[in-house]
């Protein structure tokens, strides 16, 4: 049986990387050629039938036509187009096809790691960007569903758990209005802080991650803990983006200072199947900030939040003002409600459009002409 599926486009046969439509049986789509055979002897047909009509024209009223009763060229092709597209709808519903659709997921839990650095008193989000991303963080809070719980991680030179996963939504505005200001930005500690949150039977040893190994260990520094991780056989890494209950919403502006390694941090995200979303704080050109008798430029890192959010298939948002960032926020909501992607068979889709295409040809046709075909 001759395969047709080489001679689609590529945006339908799934060749290519930009595919969105396949086919489980792709050979039955030779199938197609039926639907020009079939709409080539439609039309022959037609002719016969209205050479019948013109050796009988004499015997109609010469009025009858002017009155409209033959009717004009354009309401027969209407029909026939409904009907090719009707063949066309099932015969592509014969061969399974596929398209990756948006589905809804269940998010269970939603960790929002928040950067309380002193950078965060920069005023290019009024009236500064801590107050905008509280203000944004709540208005998000308040349209996540009442089943996922929400947590808050501090990120400044430490990273602190300041409220627990909760489905109560006053505890967490409360925890928002403590938050205080410190200095330094350990992003890599707030993102593992969030992890182990989400995921507390991971093994992960964050303490050691953090401090480094304990006094006594075989091999002394920071490195001890990824030689370990490389030596641990039980775990298997899962797809990036693959877990739909658990995501980390990390507010900075990607400056990080101290700490472990952020992307050696996300890499154990993304081996687990968790998502990052990132929102950048400030802007690139940055401000000048003066305290306690120092100042310092602090600007966007937007490359590593989008560095961040690629490696594990989250997404990186620009908060340019305090308007826009409660807009991003309330946008990301809907995309952890509506984020799996997943290749699904939409046989019935085609079916459905099939069966619609050709109740409307044969209701024109019954309409217009007192017959079906």
């Amino acid at each position: 049986m001759p395969d047709l599926s080489a001679l689609l486009p590529a945006w339908l046969s799934g060749a290519g990387t930009g595919a969105w439509l396949t086919f489980q049986w792709p050979r039955l789509l030779w199938l197609l050629l039926l639907v020009p055979l079939l709409a080539a002897a439609h039309t022959w047909f037609d002719a016969r039938r209205r050479g019948s009509a013109t050796a009988y024209a004499l015997l109609e009223p010469v009025d009858a036509a002017g009155a409209g009763l033959v009717p004009g060229r354009w309401r027969e092709r209407i029909p026939r187009l409904f009907w090719i597209a009707a063949l066309t709808a099932l015969v592509l519903a014969i061969a399974r096809p596929q398209a990756i659709v948006p589905l809804p997921t269940r998010m269970e839990t939603v960790i929002l790691a928040m950067d309380v650095s002193g950078s965060m008193r920069a005023t290019d989000l009024k009236p500064n960007r801590i107050a905008a991303a509280q203000d944004a963080a709540k208005a998000f809070i308040a349209d996540q569903p009442d089943h996922v719980r929400i947590g808050l991680v501090a990120v400044a030179g430490t990273a602190a758990l300041t409220q627990a996963p909760t489905r109560n939504r006053a505890e967490l505005t409360q925890a928002l209005d403590r938050i205080q200001l410190q200095r330094g930005t350990a992003i890599g500690s707030g993102l593992l802080i969030s992890l182990v949150t989400l995921m507390p039977h991971s093994g992960i040893n964050a303490d050691e991650i953090i401090n480094g190994p304990r006094p006594g260990d075989a091999t002394p520094g920071k490195e001890l803990w990824w030689r370990k991780k490389a030596e641990a056989p039980a775990f298997e890494p899962v797809e990036p983006g693959s877990n739909g209950q658990a995501a980390i919403v990390l507010l900075s502006d990607g400056q990080s200072n101290t700490g472990p390694d952020v992307m050696k941090v996300v890499q154990l995200a993304a081996e687990r199947g968790v998502r990052i979303f990132t929102v950048g704080m400030g802007t690139p050109e940055g401000i000048t900030l003066t305290a306690e008798g120092w100042s310092m430029r602090v600007r966007l890192d937007e490359a590593a939040l989008k560095k961040i959010a690629a490696a594990t298939e989250g997404e990186y948002f620009r908060a340019a003002n305090a308007k826009e960032l409660s807009e991003i926020y309330r946008g990301l909501s809907r995309t952890l409600t509506f984020d799996k992607q997943t290749l699904t068979e939409v046989t019935a889709l085609f079916v459905a459009i099939g069966a619609l295409s050709m109740a409307i040809a044969a209701g024109l046709s019954m309409l217009w002409f007192g017959r079906i075909l």
